[in-house]
C-alpha cells in the first residue's frame, strides 16, 4: 500500500517542512524556471510521467476542463511513452512517502495532484476511459462533502417552514430528498466498486467530510418534525445517528493512528467543524423530534450531543485558528469550508433553542445555561461573519482568485441558513422579538443565497457536459 502522497509546488515550502522524510519526486516534463540544478530540492526526476505536449496545451491551467483533463491523463498514464515512468513512481510510493513537484501555480488542479490521487487508490489507468456522460466517470468524481447540498437544500427549507412559506420549503425539501437520493447511493457504489480510494479519502485531512451523511440525514430528519410526519422524521434520525457515531468516532481514530499524514498543520481546514457539526444535528433531530414522541430517551440522546457539540467546537476551533494564524495561507487554498466556523457555532444555538423549547422535566441542564451557552455562541457566530468576509474579498478581490461555481459554495450556504433558523429561534425561545425580526431577514437572504448558489451549479453543469461533448468530438 502506498505511504503518505502529498504535492506541491516546487517554489514552495522547503524540503523540511514536508512533514518528515520524503522522496521529492519532479513529475514536469521541464525543468522549472529559475530552480538551480545543483540547489534544487529534487531526488529524482521523472520527466516521462507528466501529460504530453498536446494535453496539457489542451487543459491550459482552465479549471473547468479539469474534470476531463484528469481523465484523459489517467488514460496516458498507461500508453507505452508512460507506463515506465508511471510503473517507477508507483514502485517508489510502495517504499517512500512522497513529495510530488511541480512547478504549476495551482499545484491542487494540476498532473502532480492526479498523480497523488492515482497513486492513493492505486487505480490501473488502463481500465479509464474517456467520455462524456459515463456513469463510472461521474462516480469518480463523487466527492465526499457533496451532501453539503443536501445539508444547505434541508436547512434552507426549515428557513422558509419557519416564516411561513410552506409550499417553497416543501419544493425545497423535495430537492434536497433527491439529492440524498442520488448521492448515498453513488457513495455505496464508490465504495464497491473503487474501495482502495474511498479508504484512502477516510484517512486523508478531508475525511471529516464524509460526516455530511450523518448532518444530512439530521437536518432531513427535523425537517420532517415540521410535517408531522414522525416515522419518516425516526428513520432519518436513526440512521443519521447510527452513521454519526460509527464516524464520530472513526475518523478520529484512523487520522490518529495512519502514518500517512500531511505536514504538521497543513492538513488542516473547515471540514474540520463537521465533527461538531454533526453531534449538534443529532442534538436537533432528536430534541425536534422529543417534542411529539413521549420519553426520556430522546431528550437525553440531545441534551449529550449538544453538550459534546460544544466541546467538539471549542478543541477545533483552537487547532483551525492555529493552523490559519501560523501557518502561510494560500488565497487559492482558503476554501469556503471555512464558513463552517459559523456554522458550527450557529447549529449549537439551534441545538439549544430546541432544547429549551422541550418541556421543563426533560432538560437535564438548568435552561439559563442553556441559554447562557446559546447566546455566547450566537454572539460569536456574529462576530465571525465580518471576518469571513474580509476574508473573501481578500482571496477574489486583492488575490484575484476567480469567483467561479465549486461543489465548496454548497459548505457556505448551510451556515448562512442555519444562521438565519438560529437568529430565529433563539428570538422565539426567549422572547427578543428584535431577533426573532432580524432572523426573518436573514431567511430570506438565506433563500435567495441558495438560488444563486443552484443556478450556478447548474450552469456549471450545463458547461462541463458540452464541454466534454465537444472534447470527445475533437478527439474522434
Amino acid at each position: 500500500m502506498a505511504k503518505q502522497i502529498i504535492c506541491r509546488g516546487i517554489h514552495g515550502q522547503p524540503p523540511a517542512e514536508d512533514g518528515g522524510p520524503a522522496e521529492r519526486v519532479l513529475v514536469d516534463r521541464a525543468w522549472p524556471d529559475g530552480v538551480r540544478r545543483r540547489d534544487a530540492p529534487v531526488d529524482t526526476w521523472l520527466r516521462d510521467v507528466a501529460p504530453s505536449a498536446g494535453l496539457q496545451l489542451w487543459y491550459g491551467r482552465h479549471p473547468r476542463r479539469f474534470g476531463e483533463f484528469r481523465r484523459r491523463y489517467l488514460v496516458e498514464l498507461g500508453d507505452p511513452a508512460h507506463r515506465g515512468s508511471a510503473v517507477r513512481l508507483r514502485d517508489l510510493a510502495e517504499n517512500h512517502s512522497l513529495t510530488l513537484l511541480t512547478s504549476a501555480r495551482d499545484a491542487d488542479r494540476s498532473h502532480a495532484a492526479v498523480l497523488a490521487e492515482w497513486l492513493a487508490g492505486q487505480e490501473d489507468p488502463r481500465t479509464a476511459r474517456p467520455g462524456p456522460g459515463r456513469p463510472r466517470a461521474a462516480l469518480d468524481d463523487v466527492n465526499a462533502a457533496a451532501l453539503a447540498f443536501v445539508m444547505g437544500t434541508g436547512i434552507v427549507s426549515t428557513c422558509l417552514y419557519a416564516d411561513g412559506a410552506h409550499v417553497l420549503s416543501a419544493a425545497l425539501l423535495w430537492v434536497a430528498l433527491a439529492g440524498f437520493a442520488v448521492l448515498v447511493p453513488a457513495y455505496g457504489l464508490r465504495l464497491v466498486r473503487h474501495r482502495q480510494r474511498f479508504v484512502a479519502d477516510l484517512l486523508g485531512p478531508r475525511a471529516f467530510a464524509f460526516l455530511t451523511l450523518a448532518i444530512s440525514s439530521n437536518v432531513l430528519g427535523a425537517r420532517f418534525v415540521l410535517d408531522g410526519r414522525l416515522v419518516a422524521a425516526g428513520a432519518f434520525l436513526a440512521f443519521g445517528t447510527l452513521v454519526w457515531l460509527v464516524l464520530d468516532y472513526g475518523v478520529p481514530l484512523a487520522l490518529i493512528t495512519s502514518t500517512r499524514r500531511g505536514p504538521a498543520l497543513d492538513q488542516v481546514n473547515g471540514t474540520w467543524f463537521l465533527w461538531a457539526v454533526a453531534s449538534e444535528s443529532v442534538a436537533v433531530g432528536a430534541a425536534a423530534l422529543a417534542r411529539p414522541v413521549p420519553g426520556h430517551a430522546l431528550p437525553v440522546l440531545a441534551v449529550v450531543c449538544w453538550a459534546v457539540g460544544l466541546v467538539q467546537y471549542l478543541l477545533t476551533a483552537g487547532i483551525v485558528l492555529a493552523r490559519l494564524l501560523v501557518r502561510p495561507v494560500r488565497p487559492s487554498g482558503l476554501m469556503t469550508s471555512v464558513w463552517i466556523f459559523m456554522g458550527a457555532a450557529a447549529i449549537a444555538v439551534l441545538a439549544g433553542a430546541r432544547l429549551v423549547a422541550l418541556p421543563q422535566g426533560s432538560l437535564l441542564p438548568a435552561r439559563p445555561l442553556v441559554i447562557g451557552s446559546s447566546v455566547v455562541l450566537w454572539s460569536f457566530s456574529s462576530w465571525l461573519i465580518p471576518l469571513l468576509l474580509a476574508l473573501g474579498v481578500w482571496r477574489h478581490v486583492l488575490r484575484r482568485v476567480p469567483l467561479r461555481y465549486e461543489l465548496g459554495w454548497w459548505n457556505l450556504v448551510f451556515p448562512v441558513g442555519m444562521y438565519a433558523v438560529a437568529t430565529h429561534e433563539l428570538g422565539r425561545v426567549t422572547g427578543a422579538s428584535w431577533m426573532t425580526a432580524a432572523g426573518r431577514w436573514e431567511i430570506w437572504v438565506a433563500a435567495v443565497f441558495w438560488a444563486v448558489v443552484f443556478a450556478a451549479m447548474a450552469v456549471a453543469a450545463a458547461v462541463r457536459v458540452t464541454g466534454a461533448r465537444r472534447a470527445a468530438a475533437s478527439a474522434r
